[in-house]
């Protein structure tokens, strides 16, 4: 099944993934992942790193003439700020020695100081620059390999932003289809809602001219997931879990949402529940609305996926403010200040775009098997052609 591995800092020489378990014959090309990486630098309220940033990538092994092997899948993923002068190269080199200025004033709200108390870190850096957010480039290129993998059993993914600081969509806002995800990436802010977007400019331009930082929500769907993925048997294996956990660990996540859980525990059970309906027409049961977000017990229902992500401000500020002690005089003092964003919201959505995929490609194999992509679908339609009578499916 697949799983995926990342290693590499966000100032280092490059970042590197591996993603093991695809099944041999997916058309993949280093276009179609630099497509994704690119997704993922957009969004007003970018700092100036993604004007330069380019993400050249390079397959290293798993793929020939444009085709998986079955094996191991490995993306390279260079760091242009490291090529594009040596203002790096000493202060991250692997090679024996010391910097000159570390960092010793930890920012509230991130990794700093919990990661040098666990590792015995005297630098900061040393931890900032695995927790920096520059890692999930490479969980992109990861999770636009998945999709493509998921495209061929008919599974669309996309995000949009619903909220951006105090600026939200109505909550009976439309949500884009999947021909639409040119539009939402078009939006600055990849808000599809423009009555919407306006505000969200507004409060980015406001926390941009105050030195500030904004969280907000992003919501990502996914059409066309099949029935059964997931299980009810184990805690671990239950989809609304798998997704919970794997969004939630994008950096600077603090909430995940899957449906309209939050409004749903406000209510009574009589008004809480999907019903469930035969669809004559479609040959398949259907449910009429979409408070569940597409999951039941852990199992993927076929209706569409809904997963929320609420991202916390960041916390490096444009102008520091916020209290901390030096870890060596013990002295207050405001935190550091890296090179940083007024908001990442717009490419946070990207992001989880990625983790959903993965998670959902993962159980489509575990649930079909494969060694092949015509493999895996040819078992897929075999499975979907017992929905309709449940009690024609193997027991074995």
């Amino acid at each position: 099944m697949l799983r995926f591995l990342t290693a590499g800092e966000s100032h280092g020489r490059a970042l590197v993934v591996i993603v093991e378990g695809l099944p041999a014959g997916l058309e993949v090309t280093v276009e179609q992942i630099g497509d994704e990486l690119a997704r993922r630098r957009l969004g007003y309220g970018r700092g100036p790193r993604q004007r330069f940033e380019v993400d050249e990538l390079t397959l290293i092994g798993g793929v020939r003439h444009g085709r998986t092997l079955g094996s191991p899948l490995a993306i390279e993923i260079a760091n242009s700020e490291w090529k594009r002068s040596d203002k790096w190269h000493a202060e991250m080199s692997p090679e024996p020695g010391h910097t000159e200025s570390p960092l010793t004033a930890p920012r509230p709200g991130h990794a700093d100081l919990a990661g040098m108390q666990k590792y015995g870190f005297s630098d900061a850096r040393d931890v900032l620059e695995r927790a920096s957010a520059r890692e999930t480039a490479a969980r992109v290129a990861a999770g636009a390999v998945a999709k493509l993998l998921l495209g061929h059993l008919g599974v669309e993914i996309l995000s949009h932003v619903v909220r951006l600081g105090a600026a939200a969509v109505t909550p009976d806002g439309a949500r884009p289809m999947p021909d639409q995800i040119e539009r939402v990436d078009e939006s600055p802010v990849r808000c599809f809602d423009s009555s919407a977007e306006a505000a969200m400019l507004a409060e980015v331009k406001a926390a941009a001219a105050d030195g500030d930082s904004l969280g907000g929500i992003v919501e990502v769907l996914a059409y066309g997931l099949p029935v059964g993925l997931g299980s009810h048997v184990h805690w671990d294996r239950k989809l609304d879990g798998l997704l919970a956990q794997a969004v939630m660990s994008i950096q600077a996540v603090k909430g995940v949402e899957i449906g309209s859980a939050l409004d749903v525990a406000g209510r009574r059970g009589s008004d809480a529940h999907d019903p469930i309906r035969w669809d004559e027409g479609a040959n398949r049961y259907r449910r009429t609305s979409d408070l569940a977000g597409g999951t039941e017990g852990g199992i993927s229902t076929g209706e569409l996926l809904v997963v929320r992500a609420a991202m916390k401000p960041l916390a490096t500020l444009n102008r520091p403010t916020l209290e901390t002690v030096d870890t060596v005089t013990k002295e207050s003092t405001v935190s550091f200040k890296e090179r940083t964003d007024v908001t990442a919201v717009p490419a946070m959505g990207v992001v989880a775009e990625t983790m959903v995929a993965l998670v959902l490609a993962r159980e489509a194999q575990r649930k079909f098997g494969g060694d092949t992509v015509n493999e895996f679908v040819a078992n897929a339609a075999a499975f979907a052609a017992t929905l309709p009578d449940p009690a024609t499916a193997p027991s074995s």
